[in-house]
């Protein structure tokens, strides 16, 4: 009885060991999915940005042509020592 035993604790563990071995392939599988997924996203995300930006500065570009002011994201000289406190000097 006990060889019988035995085969049967050896045929279980090396049934656990495959079965461990399968999920963790499928896990593996799965996460590398996953980060290609998620790459791309990101690099697609990045792309779009840049392009948001491109259009923002064409936007800015077609402002201070058309406008002939400047914009009002950069504010001008007058307006910085404007807001700059007044020194006491003797």
């Amino acid at each position: 009885m006990d060889g019988q035993d035995s085969d049967d604790s050896k045929q279980s563990t090396a049934d656990m060991t495959v079965f461990v071995q399968n999920l963790l392939t499928q896990m593996q599988s799965r996460f590398q999915a996953m980060s290609e997924s998620i790459v791309s996203k990101i690099d697609d995300m990045g792309q779009r940005i840049d392009e948001l930006e491109q259009s923002i500065n064409e936007l800015r570009n077609e402002m201070g042509t058309e406008g002939g002011s400047p914009s009002p994201l950069a504010p001008t000289k007058a307006k910085e020592e404007d807001s700059k406190p007044a020194s006491s000097s003797p």
